[in-house]
């Protein structure tokens, strides 16, 4: 009696672990009826406060371009998991940071963001897009980023 006592409150406890470790899920009709100007704005980050955050450890960066784009221009700090791949690679994702999904302007990375959102990820797009990031990056803010 005692040993399927202890097994209950052991699974009643790994099942509470498990519920809490990880953001709920959500299905795209709630995202959508849930959404309005405060999560536009929270779906959004430009390369200045990535920068940013990264630098403090709060972000990853995801370039979701296809493999040949990849390869043949990155970001450094970046890695690479094309939009087709993105559902078998959930996870390389680090669930203890924001992920901001990126290519050079936006419109796949806004289908990252949505798609990952329904998968509980806490993620932004990166808006002005991986050409502006290039942009930034310039001179004195790429040596202070990899200092």
């Amino acid at each position: 009696m005692r040993i399927i006592l202890i097994v209950a409150l052991f699974s009643i406890g790994l099942f509470t672990l498990s519920a809490t470790a990880l953001p709920a899920q959500t299905s795209l009709e709630d995202y959508l009826a849930g959404f309005d100007y405060q999560a536009r704005k929270d779906m959004k980050i430009d390369s200045k406060e990535l920068v940013k955050q990264y630098r403090e450890g709060k972000v990853q960066l995801v370039d979701i371009r296809f493999k040949e784009e990849f390869e043949a221009w990155r970001m450094g700090f970046a890695i690479n998991i094309p939009l087709n791949e993105l559902p078998g690679r959930l996870a390389e994702l680090d669930r203890s940071k924001t992920i901001v999904a990126a290519c050079p302007h936006k419109d796949r990375a806004i289908i990252a963001m949505v798609y990952l959102k329904t998968k509980g990820f806490e993620v932004k797009y990166l808006q002005d897009g991986l050409v502006a990031l290039a942009e930034y990056l310039r001179g004195d803010k790429a040596k202070e980023l990899v200092d």
